[in-house]
């Protein structure tokens, strides 16, 4: 589902990816884990089409992302690609329904479609008395489990997460993990998560160790 071949990445003098060969099955949760600045952030990225490599190839569905234009690499991103940040990125002045909707609205859902979807998901989260609450009066799971609804609204092909239990305390990691384990085994939702967590990575069906911008072994 996921086909990474020959990724190689450089900021200036510095090479942060180093040939990387990467392949992800539908409905498979894969962890990336290293120390920092071994690459797995901007692995992620140029998976997720947030950044471009210098060389090699991504395909997400069989659909060669570098030959999309700006136009189209944006749609493809809002319906095929979700993301999942260590602190949420919710829009403030938004409640956690209208946060949630906001990707259905950019992929020219109707509102009251995109407010039906929004709803259902996040009853299915366990967030349904929540759902007009702003950021600011939710607690730190509820503000990620919003930011999960966000992020699978349009049924994308994968989920990218990035540190997604980093700034969770030990009960809200626990409720984050089992809800990744709800969206691979009942969602069949395909999830790529970049973590540090020991914990989240035991969940994982497998564990991509990296390390100066390479793999250097699979769990």
């Amino acid at each position: 589902m996921i086909h990474g071949k020959g990724i190689y990445k450089s900021f200036g003098q510095v090479e942060v990816l180093k040939g990387i060969d990467i392949d992800i099955a539908k409905g498979e949760m894969v962890s990336i884990m290293g120390q920092s600045g071994a690459g797995k952030t901007t692995l992620l990225q140029i998976l997720g089409t947030l950044d471009t490599p210098n060389q090699g190839l991504v395909e997400i569905d069989g659909v060669d992302v570098s030959k999309l234009n700006e136009r189209k690499l944006s749609e493809f991103r809002n319906l095929h690609i979700g993301f999942v940040f260590q602190f949420h990125q919710l829009l403030p002045e938004f409640t956690a329904l209208e946060n949630v909707m906001i990707p259905a609205l950019i992929a020219k859902r109707s509102k009251s479609e995109a407010e039906k979807s929004a709803k259902e998901i996040l009853e299915q989260l366990g967030l349904s008395d929540r759902i007009d609450h702003k950021p600011n009066q939710l607690s730190g799971g509820e503000k990620q489990r919003v930011a999960v609804a966000r992020s699978i609204i349009n049924k994308p092909s994968v989920v990218f997460a990035d540190e997604p239990s980093g700034s969770l305390d030990t009960k809200n990691k626990e409720e984050l993990h089992q809800l990744f384990i709800k969206l691979r085994d009942d969602f069949n939702q395909t999830l790529v998560i970049v973590t540090h967590d020991s914990d989240l990575s035991h969940i994982a069906n497998r564990t991509l160790m990296m390390k100066d911008g390479k793999f250097v072994e699979n769990l």
